[in-house]
């Protein structure tokens, strides 16, 4: 399957008269071997019609400072800027000339409308949850992990719904994020805002002829799911703290 991604992925490259040595520089600057961020923002815009942009990016001598102009960002590199956000698609010819230009932008996700959603937690709760939700045979999606904090990618939803089903819960952990319509989320293999690489902790099932796309699970069942895992801490805490 990966043999496959890669010839098609090459042959849009062709067509699209991107050369081999700009997508070679961009694996180079985001760690060497694997997917470069122009495939991979390739394959999500135009395999899993998944709309993304580049990320603003690092700057200065040592590549630690946000490109953007505050000096003070929490997120550095790892944000839509210019583009900003609204400007995600799915067209190759424009992810392709972002990446001709920027070739170690870090890849966003515009989540939300048609395109996948996520919660996040902590890593470390993250990593027990899962093993746990195994454990009760629960199926999950994709899932991204960064170093500090991992997401499971779920069906999309709209704030809308999102509110009704926080309102119904008598506790939602504050660990939680939720990345809806209107947000973003950075997706391997891009440089991770506080150090380290992006990577899919739980890859994306490959997706075949005729199939209706990746299947997600829905936000309320991953919801119920992550806070039935925390209830069970000693003392009565919660296991997605921390």
């Amino acid at each position: 399957m990966r043999e496959i991604l890669g010839r098609r992925l090459q042959r849009l490259r062709d067509r699209l008269k991107f050369p081999r040595a700009a997508s070679r520089s961009a694996a180079e600057a985001a760690g060497g071997a694997g997917p470069s961020l122009l495939d991979a923002a390739l394959t999500c815009a135009t395999v899993r019609q998944w709309p993304v942009l580049p990320g603003v990016g690092r700057a200065g001598a040592d590549s630690t400072r946000c490109a953007c102009p505050d000096p003070d960002c929490v997120v550095p590199g790892a944000h839509p800027f210019d583009p900003g956000l609204l400007a995600a698609t799915t067209d190759a010819r424009m992810v392709a000339w972002w990446w001709a230009r920027r070739p170690t932008a870090p890849v966003l996700l515009a989540t939300g409308g048609d395109a996948p959603c996520a919660v996040s937690l902590p890593a470390k709760a993250a990593a027990r949850a899962l093993v746990r939700l195994d454990a009760q045979g629960m199926r999950l999606g994709p899932v991204v992990a960064t170093p500090t904090r991992w997401s499971l990618l779920v069906a999309p939803y709209s704030l809308e719904r999102l509110g009704e089903l926080l309102y119904a819960k008598d506790h939602v952990p504050s660990s939680l994020r939720f990345h809806g319509e209107g947000g973003y989320l950075l997706l391997p293999p891009s440089p991770a805002s506080g150090g380290g690489q992006v990577r899919w902790e739980r890859e994306p099932e490959p997706l075949h002829p005729g199939s209706e796309g990746l299947w997600l699970p829905e936000v309320e069942a991953v919801v119920d799911a992550l806070v039935e895992a925390s209830s069970s801490a000693p003392g009565g805490g919660s296991r997605l703290a921390y």
